[in-house]
């Protein structure tokens, strides 16, 4: 579900925007505590609380909730009223004017919220970190209304006011998410840099490592149909610090595994820090002592040498 938030001053001018709407047979009101059908009236009922903070100039709270297209008819009237009023509470409107309207112009489902952020009392509804705050209340109303969640806040960073545009008026996925998306599917696979860097272009994604005057790489940027990120933009784990510490911790416990498979036949390292290895007589030969660190080779019978031994007499 995406959220589109406008503090304004002009009540009349949204009231009839939503009227309008509704004379065409494309809104219905789910819910109000206004006593008039009446713009104008209600524009007047609005102004009079408005006036217990006179000095205020925008006193209009307009809200949008958008459901995806894969949820559109996942709400009745009387649950997306129930989720309107959360949201409204949510957002510490508990004792203020307000008008919700379900519009049925688009493919998705949505509904727009009017609320006076001048309270009864004669308080104000604060606007500070709205959007935070709005964001936050939005992925818990997914939850507790089973929607499906657009965005996932400990995936991704939150979108931009001209992702959320977008998306509203295509209904396409935001590009930043579905690049992010595939970045990290490919993560999950422990694969190393110069893997990564492979599948990722065979995603026909361009990548480019952004390097400063002495050479070392300082960055990483892709590109996704024909718009260039960089990495942390995308999300701050994907900057480059952050990929190659992945990406270095994946060749680590890779190579460590490797390490642990091998078959050390019949040595055996001592416990001291100048490790002995020791091979067991065969055919009457003589032990053969080595540093671990100087390691012969033997093929049969025979002893290459390479390093120093020590035979033991």
């Amino acid at each position: 579900m995406i959220g589109k938030q406008i503090i304004g001053k002009d009540f009349y001018g949204v009231l009839m925007y939503n009227q309008k709407k509704v004379n065409k047979g494309e809104a219905i009101v789910l819910h109000t505590n206004l006593s008039s059908d009446s713009v104008v009236m209600q524009t007047q009922e609005l102004n009079i609380v408005r006036q217990l903070k006179p000095n205020l100039s925008k006193a209009v709270y307009h809200v949008s909730l958008n459901l995806p297209y894969s949820d559109s008819n996942k709400l009745t009237n009387e649950e997306f009223t129930e989720l309107a009023t959360d949201y409204l509470e949510g957002m510490n409107f508990y004792d203020n004017q307000f008008i919700i309207y379900k519009h049925f112009d688009q493919d998705h489902s949505h509904i727009h919220i009017i609320a006076n952020r001048v309270c009864f009392s004669g308080n104000v509804v604060s606007d500070s970190q709205d959007y935070k705050r709005s964001e936050t209340l939005i992925r818990r109303l997914e939850k507790k209304f089973n929607l499906t969640e657009l965005v996932r806040k400990q995936e991704s960073n939150v979108l931009s006011k001209g992702e959320i545009e977008k998306c509203l008026r295509t209904g396409e996925s935001p590009h930043r998410l579905e690049l992010q998306n595939i970045i990290n599917e490919l993560l999950k696979h422990n694969l190393e840099m110069s893997e990564f860097l492979k599948q990722i272009k065979g995603k026909n994604i361009e990548v480019k490592l952004n390097k400063s005057n002495t050479g070392k790489v300082s960055g990483i940027s892709f590109k996704y149909k024909n718009t260039t990120y960089k990495g942390s933009k995308i999300h701050r784990n994907l900057s480059w610090n952050n990929l190659t510490k992945q990406l270095k911790n994946n060749e680590q416990e890779r190579n460590h595994n490797s390490i642990s498979t091998l078959n050390t036949g019949n040595r055996k390292i001592g416990k001291e820090t100048n490790s002995i290895v020791r091979t067991i007589p065969r055919n009457g030969e003589s032990n053969i002592e080595e540093s671990k660190n100087n390691l012969g080779e033997i093929k049969g019978n025979k002893i290459i040498k390479n390093t120093k031994f020590r035979f033991k007499k």
